[in-house]
C-alpha cells in the first residue's frame, strides 16, 4: 500500500514508524530538515523536504498512484488543503487532522467528502473521549467501545482475590449461566508475552487480562475479580490544554463536578469564561499544598493532561498517595506504558496511539469498521463487517479456520452485542470483533474478503 504522510511531527512520525514496520510504502513530507533527517535515519521510508500543499511536491511523491494521504501537520488549514489537492490529483483516500471539533460534529452537514476529505480526526478529541469512557468504567485500566457500547473492551489486573485465579477459562465460564464476557488476551506478570487464551488457559495472579463484554458483563467481571466500578462524580483536571478543556467541558455537561488547575493566568481566565460549570483555579498543580487546599483527597478521579509527561505522571502519583481512586495521565513516550501498573498509575493515555488506531483501520483489508491496538501488548482488536461474499459468512465459528493466535471476541447483530461461542452461525451484516497477534493479521483479513 502506498501512503503519503504530510507532517513529520509527533503524530506523523509515530504513524510513519508503525506503518513502516508493516512494510508499507511510506513517503513523509515536511519542510523541517531536522525532523525529516531523524525520520530518514531511523525508519525505512522515503522523505521529501518541502511544503505538502505544493502541487509539484505532491506530484514528486507520486500522489496520483497513492492509496492513502494522511495530513497531520500542526496546521488544520494545511491539512485540509493537502487532502483536497491530493484527492483532485488522484489519491484514493485522504485523512486530515483537525483541531476544530465542530468540523467533526457537522461533517455530514458540510459534506467534507465532496471537497475530497474522506475522514477527519482530532487526537485531542479522541483523548478526551477516551478519558470520559475510562471514568465511566472506573474499575478497569483500559476501555474501548464498539458500535456505541454494544460490545466493550476492558482490561484489568488480576489480584489474588479474583475468584478465577488458578482456574482455566472454561472453568471460569461455568460461574454464570449466561456468559456476558470473554477473555481475548492475557499478558503474564513481568513479561512482554501476549497470550490469546483458549479453554484450557489458566488465569494467574498478576495477569493483565483483556475482555470483551456485552451488556452486564462489566458488573459480572467486577464481582468475579473483587473490583468495584465506583461511580465517579468529583474530578480534578491538571492542565488547561486542548485535551484538558475538552475533557472539562464534556464532563461538566454530563453532571460531573469538575475542578481544573491551570498554571498560566491568562489561559486560566479564558477557561473560566468559557467553562461556566467548571471551577478553574490558577496555580501550579505540582504544588502539593495547593492540591491539598483544593481537597484532592475528596476527589474520585485525578486527570493530568499538561504538555509534560513527567509532570503528569508525578502529579498522578501524588493524587494516588492522597487516596484518589482513579488516576489518568497523558504521556507522549510510548515506553511509559510498560511502567504504568508497576508505578501505581491506573491508566496512561497517548494521543499519538489513539490517532494511529483511528487511522490504521484504513490500511487493513476487508471491511474494517474500527480497530485499536492493545496497550503494551503485541495484539490488535479489529471490527469487521461481514459481507455476503466474505469467506466467513454463513459458517459456524467452530468451522472457520481461525489461526491459533486469533480469537473472536464477540458479534454485533442488529445493534445487540453477543458473546458468540462455537455453534454460532455468522451472517451477512454481522459486525465481528476479533483479537489477533500481529503475525496472524493477514490470515484473519483473508476470512473477511
Amino acid at each position: 500500500m502506498k501512503i503519503i504522510i504530510a507532517g513529520a511531527g509527533e503524530v506523523g512520525f509515530h504513524l510513519a514508524k508503525l506503518l513502516s514496520y508493516e512494510s508499507q510504502e511510506i513517503t513523509l513530507i515536511d519542510p523541517d530538515k531536522e525532523s525529516l533527517s531523524y525520520a530518514d535515519n531511523h525508519l525505512d521510508i522515503k522523505v521529501l523536504k518541502g511544503d505538502a500543499t505544493s502541487i509539484a511536491m505532491l506530484k514528486e511523491a507520486r500522489v496520483e498512484s497513492c492509496d492513502l494521504v494522511i495530513a497531520v501537520t500542526a496546521s488544520e488549514t494545511t491539512n485540509i488543503t493537502v487532502c483536497v489537492l491530493a484527492k483532485q490529483l488522484g489519491s484514493k483516500r485522504t485523512i486530515a487532522r483537525i483541531s476544530n471539533t465542530e468540523f467533526i460534529t457537522h461533517k455530514d452537514e458540510v459534506g467534507f467528502t465532496r471537497f475530497g476529505i474522506d475522514e477527519l480526526i482530532s487526537p485531542e478529541s479522541l483523548a478526551a473521549s477516551e478519558i470520559q469512557l475510562l471514568l465511566n468504567q472506573s474499575a478497569f485500566n483500559e476501555s474501548y467501545e464498539f458500535e456505541d457500547g454494544a460490545l466493550t473492551m476492558v482490561s484489568l489486573n488480576l489480584s489474588k482475590t479474583a475468584s478465577f485465579v488458578g482456574k482455566s477459562v472454561k472453568e471460569a465460564a461455568q460461574y454464570f449461566s449466561e456468559i456476558h464476557f470473554v477473555p481475548i488476551a492475557i499478558q503474564r506478570f513481568g513479561t512482554q508475552y501476549t497470550i490469546i487464551p483458549r479453554g484450557d488457559t489458566l488465569f494467574k495472579e498478576g495477569d493483565t487480562v483483556v475482555f470483551i463484554t456485552s451488556a452486564g458483563g462489566g458488573d459480572e467481571l467486577c464481582k468475579m475479580t473483587g473490583k468495584t466500578n465506583t461511580a465517579i462524580k468529583d474530578v480534578m483536571i491538571l492542565g488547561g490544554s486542548k485535551i484538558g478543556y475538552k475533557t472539562a467541558r464534556d464532563l461538566s455537561k454530563n453532571q460531573f463536578n469538575v475542578k481544573l488547575i491551570e498554571k498560566n493566568r491568562e489561559v486560566a481566565i479564558d477557561l473560566a469564561d468559557e467553562l461556566e460549570k467548571v471551577l478553574v483555579i490558577n496555580g501550579d498543580g505540582r504544588n502539593v499544598e495547593l492540591l491539598e487546599e483544593e481537597n484532592i483527597s475528596d476527589m474520585d478521579a485525578f486527570i493530568s493532561v499538561t504538555e509534560n509527561s513527567e509532570t503528569n505522571i508525578m502529579s498522578c502519583l501524588v493524587a494516588k498517595s492522597k487516596g484518589v481512586k482513579k488516576t489518568i495521565a497523558l504521556v507522549e513516550n510510548m515506553d511509559y506504558f510498560e511502567l504504568s501498573q508497576s508505578i501505581g498509575i491506573d491508566t496512561l493515555v497517548n494521543k499519538k496511539l489513539l490517532a494511529a488506531n483511528n487511522i490504521f483501520r484504513y490500511i487493513r483489508k476487508g471491511e474494517v469498521v474500527a480497530m485499536t491496538k492493545l496497550n503494551n501488548m503485541n495484539a490488535e482488536l479489529l471490527e469487521f463487517k461481514v459481507m455476503s461474499d466474505s469467506k466467513i459468512c454463513n459458517k459456524r465459528i467452530k468451522d472457520v479456520q481461525f489461526p491459533r493466535s486469533a480469537i473472536i471476541g464477540g458479534v454485533i447483530r442488529n445493534g445487540e452485542g453477543l458473546i458468540a461461542l462455537g455453534d454460532f452461525i455468522i451472517e451477512e451484516g454481522d459486525y465481528i470483533v476479533v483479537c489477533c497477534l500481529q503475525r496472524s493479521i493477514k490470515q484473519v483479513e483473508k476470512l473477511f474478503l
